[in-house]
């Protein structure tokens, strides 16, 4: 039987939105926090965990094609994860009594070595599902007035449907139609020699050229 002398938490996920007037890209994920049982909330030192719940969501042919870096040809999907990792925040949240909503910030990254980044480019549309675990400490006073600590328990969670499109808006907020890729310097040098040997005027050039001349060598199924 859990102590009925420390504050019972519930999480609701309510909304996901990009953060305005951010100075770096991130999303601000809305939680409607509730004390079932026991007093009142003094303070809530809050950390979040974020998984991208991969079995959840459906994947067509296509989408399989283009998280082939990730999860290998489509024959291969049988053994893939069925969660990634994508994130954790934490947040401060004030006294509260008996509900509170706190936004928590979810900093995002266009960079195309870290994997959920990845993921999200290759989906074309739809949801993605998103398992939140919830830590930390939760503060709060005894009858006799003594301040106290307690642990959130372990099995503390909830989920979310984060929409494909608010990940792209983010996106396009600060980067617009633009990607950027971090090159060693090595591969850049040999890039830029290739462009000046045939004279291209711009790096998109340069791709285009290099991908026209190995597409044709490209496995049937990567087509």
């Amino acid at each position: 039987m859990p102590d009925t002398g420390v504050p019972e938490l519930a999480f609701t996920a309510q909304a996901i939105a990009p953060l305005a007037h951010a100075a770096t890209p991130a999303l601000g994920l809305t939680l409607d926090i509730r004390r079932t049982a026991g007093p009142a909330v003094q303070a809530l030192a809050l950390h979040v965990e974020v998984r991208i719940a991969l079995a959840r969501r459906a994947h067509d042919d296509n989408t399989r094609r283009r998280l082939a870096e990730l999860f290998g040809a489509p024959a291969q999907w049988h053994a893939a994860p069925r969660a990634l990792t994508w994130l954790n925040a934490s947040v401060g949240v004030p006294a509260f009594e008996p509900a509170t909503t706190v936004v928590v910030p979810l900093p995002c990254t266009y960079d195309f070595d870290v994997t959920a980044t990845k993921y999200f480019h290759a989906l074309p549309a739809g949801e993605i599902p998103l398992d939140l675990l919830f830590t930390g400490s939760v503060f709060y006073t005894t009858d006799d007035g003594r301040l106290r600590t307690a642990r959130l328990p372990w099995d503390r969670e909830a989920s979310f449907d984060m929409p494909v499109r608010t990940w792209r808006e983010l996106m396009d907020r600060y980067f617009a139609d633009r990607v950027w890729m971090r090159l060693p310097r090595e591969t850049f040098d040999r890039l830029w020699a290739y462009r000046t040997r045939h004279a291209l005027p711009t790096w998109e050039h340069v791709l285009d050229a290099l991908l026209h001349e190995h597409e044709a060598e490209a496995t049937p199924w990567m087509r």
